[in-house]
């Protein structure tokens, strides 16, 4: 819930800076750009999970080749647990080549101490979403091997978003992707919350919202009181 708010505040900061300052042109262009990233990000997801449901209930193909990226959480043993897991990677990942962008950008100004900063911030802030990563798999036991490869889609953003950052700048492009972050990360929402009423789980859950809306702030501020 903090991701969601933390990255739709930052998407719409320069929109709201283009109205302060009468742009209508490109904040009514930033703005758009936005709703159909988050649609993207939104409704793609819900469309993939169908499909992946399907693909699963239905009878499995044989044969060299037959297996796709589909098939990826089904080949760990952790089935739909270990899709959702993959899905909150990739709504994280996104989020973080943003945070990425932040990062190169300071070093491109040459403020290298901020950038430093911004990065043992977003190191502590990062830890926090890990969990939000490996949530759907408690209970199970996953593969060094599948646990690596939520890391690299999570965590391999940041560091390919400070490339770019420091190469240019570009505010439509950090709305675009910080939509998409928002979308994916308001399904994960949506999808947890209903794991949650189907556990029988609304004291653990609600207990779980407010700790993570509290360790969300105290990292966030640890990155803001760096003056980014």
């Amino acid at each position: 819930m903090f991701l969601l708010w933390d990255v739709l505040a930052h998407a719409w900061e320069p929109i709201d800076k283009d109205l302060s300052d009468h742009n209508i042109g490109s904040a009514a262009g930033n703005g758009a750009v936005l709703a159909v990233a988050l649609g993207i990000g939104l409704v793609g997801l819900v469309y993939v999970d169908e499909a992946a449901t399907r693909r699963h209930a239905a009878p499995q193909p044989a044969g060299p080749g037959a297996a796709t990226a589909d098939d990826i959480a089904a080949s760990t043993g952790l089935g739909s647990a270990g899709r959702l897991a993959l899905t909150i990677a990739v709504g994280i990942g996104l989020h973080n080549f943003a945070e990425g962008l932040a990062i190169g950008n300071s070093a491109a100004a040459g403020e290298l101490s901020l950038a430093v900063l911004l990065v043992i911030g977003f190191g502590l802030h990062n830890a926090t979403e890990g969990f939000g990563v490996v949530a759907p798999l408690t209970g199970r036991r996953p593969s060094w091997r599948y646990l690596a490869l939520l890391r690299f889609i999570g965590g391999g953003p940041t560091f390919l978003g400070t490339l770019v950052g420091q190469s240019f700048t570009n505010d439509t492009l950090s709305i675009a992707f910080l939509g998409l972050a928002a979308g994916s990360i308001l399904f994960v929402v949506i999808e947890l919350l209903a794991v949650g009423r189907k556990s029988g789980v609304k004291v653990i859950t609600t207990w779980g919202l407010l700790l993570g809306l509290v360790l969300g702030f105290a990292t966030d501020a640890i990155v803001t009181a760096t003056g980014a």
